[in-house]
């Protein structure tokens, strides 16, 4: 996959046919990190990804016509919810992830809303997330829950 792969992705909608793939992309990319924190086995994550797959707001996200991951933009009364964010490994790194999030948080500040996301314990997406402007709102042995504020108007 190019490099410039951060230009030419785009987002469709996900069905069935991809929980399979998706799912082998979220063991590949959260395995080491889950069994840091001894939370890792294969049916619990199967069932957890099940559980967010099957909830509305779940995005492809590709590349031409190859799966390069997907991501959950869920809109509540209060937040947008940003979960399930998994890109392919060797897609890593490289500035797609970051194209991504820039989307998603123009479309969040379209609906004037925060935005808020979990990241497990001691992940380097803590360093990601900070510097888009999220910021720790709490956390407990397994988890970061972080926020970015709706951007203040300042015209």
């Amino acid at each position: 996959m190019a490099d410039g792969a951060a230009s030419e992705w785009r987002f469709a909608p996900a069905n069935e046919a991809h929980f399979e793939p998706l799912l082998a992309i979220r063991i590949d990319v959260m395995r080491e990190h889950l069994e840091r924190v001894f939370r890792y086995d294969p049916s619990r994550a199967r069932r957890f990804f099940r559980e967010h797959f099957d909830r509305p707001g779940l995005r492809l996200i590709l590349i031409g016509d190859t799966l390069a991951g997907c991501v959950a933009f869920r809109t509540g009364d209060d937040a947008i919810t940003i979960d399930s964010f998994y890109l392919d490994r060797r897609l890593q790194n490289r500035g797609l992830g970051a194209a991504i999030l820039k989307v998603l948080l123009a479309e969040a500040d379209a609906l004037a809303k925060p935005v808020r996301l979990d990241v497990l314990q001691g992940s380097p997406a803590d360093r990601f997330y900070e510097r888009h402007g999220f910021r720790k709102i709490k956390e407990d042995e397994i988890e970061r829950t972080y926020e970015r504020p709706t951007p203040t108007a300042t015209r």
